[in-house]
Order: structure tokens, then C-alpha cells, then sequence
């Protein structure tokens, strides 16, 4: 009994002795972090959550939560008509600021207005029409302080080059002007329901190398064209390519030039360039780029019925109507032919429009510092595009080189936009007579000198250096404009970008990791070369989320990976690869494809003796992989926090 009890203690004496010494041992092991398993998502709250991050990611409707229904009305009119909510605390000091920019940025819009005008192959009222109502719809709609509103050459070009395909811009005048307002239409439309059902996402498929590309192919396509009135052509070409048009010039050199108009034109666009010299190097002299091409149009203009120089050739204007924007709905067509025609050319055009338009407000938003919400910038520009067409106007948006000068004359709010408007007004009214005189070369000019600066020599630069398929996007949309049309070049602009999004989701990176030395931290071999491969393990990182469009690829590049590691180690003896870690961290979202590839990938390795482990899944990843089985597939030790985790589990179970 006694020897019984005795022996007992022992046993006793020797359990405690070991579990000290295994927790002595366990304390000198680091802590391996078990993966949790989330909870079985919510089918409801997936779809609702997903919805939400796609179309209301930044909570529009925060401002509106525990209000009163009278507070909730007046923010539901504030956010339709932003400037009720600026306006109450707009003083004297922000309307200076105000009232200069308008003038400013006044005395440049009109020349150009009526150079953009004939761009689009319209009288030059229109042009005059399209900076009169659009700017004072965006100024009680907008939410952007600096953008100025108007007509601009890209989309007039695009809006002129694809009407006159569908109509004689002069034999069929009033048709063609009904199909210009119904373009308009349905630009507007297009932007309006982009905006008001929050697909605002959709412009930014268009990438920035791309729109890069197209516009400096525009700026040339305008430039050229502009040839016609700086040389006095008469007869020229209707098609836009350098080809065409260079050859439709040089048959016109023996008999067709003019060298008054040469004249006229190439001096004052020295003039013009000199004064955006002058404007670049020295910000506080912002205003003579600005008013430098009134000045030329007074200038030319007093010059011509001075020395009646419209009698040796020189072109003229001629003609603009007088009187405020007459209204043109019933001209709008809402049946027939070319209700589709307009339809197509509307949604192109207002989709380039509101690109343009975007990329300005965001520009100078950050400049100040301050946000914008793009929806409701595009339900603005479809507001004032919709009732523009309803008004004889055509495609308006934000200009760039008036928003900068807006920018740089310190506008503080959209109401330089009203003064610029007004200052229209007064310009229909009173002295559109007085541009009877003005020179058509001195328009020319004037555009050539305003689109010069959409060519971004030093963009197309740092997109070489930075990313090579970028690039070639940017030559791809020049070389279609300047050589084939403004709409080829707009066409290859958007299939090179959903090429380069297509050959990143179906081509992800999948890298090699190493341990660097003296850290627990796992890194790409091939930007660390000092990183060093775990003998018996390979690891591997995919870099992107694992879909059916790219499943395959993952899988089997991996096993590729695999494969050329098992060939090295047959020539330098090494130890055989016994596990294949997956770092998951920056796979985002995963499907049934992709689990299918993991499936079809574990097979694959159980037939190699290679074990296959996961380290860090995401929630999202977690819950499909757990929703599927997969994890009872290969193991739920299988999984872990991190690859040091799984390296240090998994390098004392290899045979040697």
C-alpha cells in the first residue's frame, strides 16, 4: 500500500517536472496566431454592403440623419442648388474676387466663343449662345469654385467632325443646326443620368495616358484646321487627318493663299504666344495671356474697315446675330432619322465633355484644398446641357484655360461664372454688331494659341519613363486622331484602356518571397535580391484578387514556379520543396473559380508529396473559402496569420 502510494507521488512529481519544463519550452517558442473563422456571412447585408461601396461609398445621405423633416427639405434643396448653402455667407470681399475673375476670364471667352463656333462648322452666335445660359445653370447647380463654363475646341471639333458626316453644314444648314441641338440633348441626358444614379465611375475606364494622347492629337487635328482661315484658304478639306489636310493646303499654295491674311494672322498669333510666354513666367501678369486675345480681335478688326482690307481677300465675319439665346425645343428632334444619329453623337461627345470637365474641377479643388462631389457635377453639366439645347446652344463644359485664369484672377465662388455671363448678355445686345469687321485669321489665331497648350510634351514624358504600355496608350490616341479622325483616335483611346485593365486582371504578379535576413519579414526576391528562400518551402504572393478571368493563370504559373524551383534543385542537390505557401494578403476577393483553381492547384501538389498552405486570407476570401469547404480540403492548420507563422510551423515537420 505504502510502495503503491510511494510510486504514485513519483509518477506525479515526474507530469509536474514535464509540464514545467514543456511550458519552460513553449515560453522560448514565438506565438503562433491561429486564423479565425469568420462568422457565415449575411446574404442581405453582403449585397447591401456591396452596393453601398459601389455607388455610395462617400454617404451622401450622412447630412440628412437625425434632422427634422424641415431641416432634411431645406438640405435636400441645398444639395440640388449648392449656391443657397454658399450663398448666405457671401460678402463684399469674395465678390471682388468674383467680379475680376469674370471680367477676366469674359474677355477671353468671347473671341474664342466665336472661333469654337465655326470649329463646330455653326454661325458664331452659338458659341456666344453656349457661355450665356449653361454658365448660369452650373453656377446654381455646381459645387466647384474656380471651373469657368463654355464651349471648348475639343469637344466643338468632335461635335463639327462627326455632324458633318451625317449632314452639309451648309447646303443643309437649318438641319444641321436642329441635329447640333439635339446632340446637345442628349449629351446633357447622358451626363444627367451618369450623375443622378451615381455611374460616375464609368469616365474614369478612360485612362489618364490616353486622354493625354487624344488631347494633344486634338490640339494638332485644331491646329490644323485652323490653316484654312490663317492662310485665307477658300476651298479645303471637310476631312480632319494630317494627310488630308496638309495636302489640301499645299494645292492651294499657287493661287489659293492669301498674304494679307498671312499677315493678319501670323502676327497677332506671335502676339498671342508672346503674351502666354509672358502669363507662364510671371504669375502676376495673368491677365495679358487673358485679355491678350481681345485686344487682337479689336486690333485686327480696326485694322480691316480702316484699309478695307476684306476687299483684297482678307475674310471676314461678316455677320452675327443680334439678341439674347432664341429658344430652340421645337427644333430638337425627339422622332425620325436622326434622332439616333443624335443620340450617338450626344452620348460621345458629353462623355468626353464630362472627362474634361472632370478632370478640371478635380484640378483646381485640390489646389484649394477643398472637395467636390463628382455626381453632382455631372447632374449640373447635364442641367445646363438639357436646357442649353432647348436654348440654341451646343455642348458646353469646363474650359481649362479659363478655369486656370479664373483660378489665378482669385475667384472665389461660382458667381464669376454669372459675371461672365451678364458680360455675354451685354455682348449679344450691344456689340456683336461691332465684330462685323473681325478677321476670320485672327480667330485662327486665337485657337491655335489656346490649344497649343493641351500638348503635354512633359506628361508624355514621365509616362515613358514611368510605365512603358501607358505610353504606347498615349501614341495610340495621337497617332488615331492626327492620322485617321478625332473619333478612331477616341475609339483606340478606350480600347487601349480596357486592353490594359484586361491584361492586369487576367495576368496578375505572382512573386517569389525570400526571408529578408534578421527579420521575421517575407519580401519579393527580385526587389530584394538579399532575400533568401526557405530550404524545403517555396513561397509565393498573388497580387491581385483570383477570378475566373484569371484563375487559370494563377494556378498555373504556380505550378510553373513549382516546377522551374524542383529543376534547380535537382542541379545543386538542395532539399526537396515540401510545402508551397500562398501569401494572400493582397488578394482581395475571390470567387468560384478561383477556388476551384486552389482546388485543382492542391490536387495538383498532393501528387508532387508538396503540402499546400495559405497565410493571411482576408475576411472576404475567408468566408468564400469556408463557405465552400475548402479549408476541411486541405486542413485548417493548413492557414495562417503570416508566412512567418507558417514557416516556423511547417520547417520542423520537413523530412530530411
Amino acid at each position: 500500500m505504502s510502495r503503491r502510494v510511494g510510486n504514485n507521488l513519483d509518477e506525479m512529481e515526474t507530469d509536474i517536472s514535464r509540464v514545467a519544463s514543456s511550458r519552460r519550452h513553449s515560453e522560448n517558442l514565438p506565438y503562433v496566431h491561429k486564423v479565425g473563422v469568420p462568422p457565415k456571412p449575411n446574404l442581405l447585408k453582403e449585397i447591401t454592403d456591396t452596393v453601398k461601396e459601389t455607388f455610395f461609398h462617400d454617404d451622401p445621405l450622412r447630412h440628412f440623419k437625425d434632422q427634422s423633416k424641415t431641416k432634411k427639405l431645406v438640405l435636400g434643396i441645398q444639395a440640388v442648388f449648392p449656391i443657397l448653402d454658399w450663398g448666405r455667407s457671401y460678402n463684399l470681399s469674395k465678390f471682388k474676387g468674383d467680379l475680376i475673375g469674370g471680367l477676366t476670364i469674359a474677355s477671353l471667352c468671347i473671341p474664342q466663343d466665336i472661333g469654337y463656333a465655326r470649329l463646330a462648322n455653326l454661325d458664331p452666335q452659338y458659341g456666344l449662345y453656349s457661355s450665356f445660359v449653361p454658365p448660369l445653370v452650373y453656377a446654381f447647380m455646381g459645387s466647384s469654385r474656380d471651373i469657368a463654363i463654355g464651349p471648348v475646341a475639343v469637344v466643338s471639333l468632335l461635335l463639327g467632325s462627326m455632324l458633318q458626316q451625317e449632314l452639309d453644314p451648309v447646303k443643309q444648314k437649318l438641319e444641321y443646326q436642329r441635329l447640333a441641338f439635339t446632340a446637345t440633348f442628349f449629351a446633357g441626358i447622358t451626363q444627367f443620368v451618369l450623375g443622378f444614379f451615381r455611374l460616375g465611375f464609368l469616365i474614369d475606364f478612360l485612362s489618364h495616358a490616353s486622354i493625354v494622347g487624344f488631347m494633344a492629337g486634338a490640339a494638332i487635328t485644331i491646329s490644323l484646321q485652323q490653316l484654312k482661315g490663317l492662310l485665307g484658304i477658300k476651298i479645303f478639306t471637310k476631312e480632319t487627318d494630317i494627310v488630308s489636310v496638309m495636302r489640301s493646303v499645299f494645292a492651294a499654295a499657287h493661287h489659293g493663299w492669301n498674304w494679307q491674311t498671312i499677315v493678319i494672322g501670323v502676327s497677332f498669333l506671335a502676339f498671342l504666344l508672346v503674351a502666354k510666354f509672358i502669363g507662364r513666367k510671371n504669375k502676376r501678369y495673368f491677365w495679358v495671356p487673358a485679355i491678350a486675345p481681345l485686344i487682337s480681335v479689336i486690333l485686327s478688326t480696326l485694322f480691316v474697315f480702316i484699309f478695307h482690307a476684306e476687299k483684297d481677300g482678307v475674310q471676314i465675319v461678316r455677320h452675327i446675330d443680334r439678341g439674347i439665346n432664341p429658344p430652340s425645343v421645337k427644333e430638337i428632334y425627339f422622332s425620325g432619322e436622326y434622332l439616333a444619329k443624335g443620340f450617338k453623337i450626344g452620348v460621345i461627345a458629353g462623355l468626353i465633355a464630362l472627362t474634361e470637365a472632370a478632370a478640371i474641377g478635380r484640378t483646381f479643388a485640390a489646389l484649394k484644398d477643398y472637395q467636390i462631389d463628382g455626381n453632382k457635377e455631372m447632374v449640373a453639366l447635364g442641367t445646363m446641357n438639357i436646357v442649353g439645347s432647348m436654348t440654341s446652344c451646343y455642348v458646353a463644359t469646363g474650359s481649362f484655360s479659363r478655369s486656370a485664369v479664373n483660378y489665378m484672377a482669385g475667384c472665389q465662388t461660382a458667381v464669376s461664372n454669372i459675371i461672365m455671363s451678364c458680360i455675354v448678355l451685354l455682348t449679344l445686345e450691344l456689340i456683336t454688331p461691332l465684330f462685323k469687321y473681325t478677321p476670320n485669321a485672327i480667330l485662327a489665331s486665337i485657337i491655335i494659341s489656346a490649344v497649343i497648350g493641351l500638348i503635354d510634351i512633359n506628361a508624355m514624358t514621365l509616362l515613358y519613363k514611368i510605365d512603358k504600355f501607358d505610353f504606347v496608350a498615349c501614341m495610340g490616341a495621337f497617332l488615331g486622331v492626327v492620322f485617321h479622325s478625332v473619333e478612331i483616335g477616341l475609339l483606340i483611346a478606350v480600347a487601349i484602356s480596357f486592353a490594359k485593365i484586361l491584361l492586369q486582371v487576367t495576368r496578375p504578379r505572382i512573386a517569389v518571397l525570400g526571408k529578408v535576413p534578421r527579420t521575421t519579414v517575407y519580401r519579393n526576391i527580385q526587389q530584394y535580391p538579399e532575400a533568401t528562400k526557405v530550404p524545403g518551402i517555396l513561397i509565393v504572393r498573388v497580387d491581385s484578387a483570383i477570378y475566373f478571368s484569371n484563375s487559370n493563370y494563377m494556378r498555373d504559373r504556380t505550378l510553373r514556379w513549382l516546377t522551374d524551383e524542383e529543376e534547380q534543385i535537382k542541379e545543386t542537390n538542395q532539399q526537396k520543396i515540401q510545402y508551397l505557401i500562398v501569401e494572400m494578403s493582397p488578394v482581395t476577393d475571390i470567387d468560384t473559380s478561383g477556388i476551384h483553381a486552389l482546388e485543382d492547384l492542391f490536387k495538383s501538389l498532393q501528387k508532387r508529396n508538396v503540402e499546400l498552405v495559405l497565410a493571411n486570407p482576408g475576411q472576404m476570401v475567408l468566408d468564400k473559402l469556408h463557405a465552400s469547404g475548402f479549408p476541411d480540403m486541405i486542413g485548417e492548420d493548413k492557414i495562417f496569420l503570416t508566412v512567418a507563422d507558417a514557416v516556423m510551423t511547417c520547417a520542423p515537420k520537413m523530412e530530411p
